[in-house]
């Protein structure tokens, strides 16, 4: 498709898959994440339990990067703006459990941006 339309060439479609681990993940750095979609990956976590305001913020930003960025590595949950609402990573905010799913939803986002059969 995008060489159809001269977006650019074969080469520059290949470096561009490459350097971002797949052509779905660099499509998803495009364009970001539908949000309706990133919060319904939280959906079933969320409704599953009581969370804080703190939480469901804390939640909220991750959703807010998946809708800008597309996919999110769990490392960033120890960066700001993360940090800014829990210093010492999402365990200030989560017992380790729930920190574990959150890291799952984030690797199932980033697997959905990465077909394993070619169309």
């Amino acid at each position: 498709m995008l060489l159809d339309s001269g977006a650019g060439e074969q080469a520059d479609i290949d470096r561009a898959a490459q350097s971002t681990q797949g052509l779905g993940l660099f499509v998803r750095s495009l364009v970001g994440l539908d949000r309706k979609a990133a919060t319904e990956a939280f959906g079933h976590y969320l409704d599953d339990g009581t969370f804080t305001v703190e939480q469901i913020r804390f939640v909220n930003l991750i959703v807010d990067e998946l809708t800008a960025n597309g996919v999110m590595e769990p490392a960033r949950l120890f960066e700001s703006p993360y940090t800014d609402r829990a210093p010492t990573g999402p365990e200030y905010l989560f017992p380790n459990p729930d920190v574990d799913t959150l890291v799952e939803i984030l690797h199932e986002v980033k697997t959905h941006a990465s077909p394993t059969d070619a169309a």
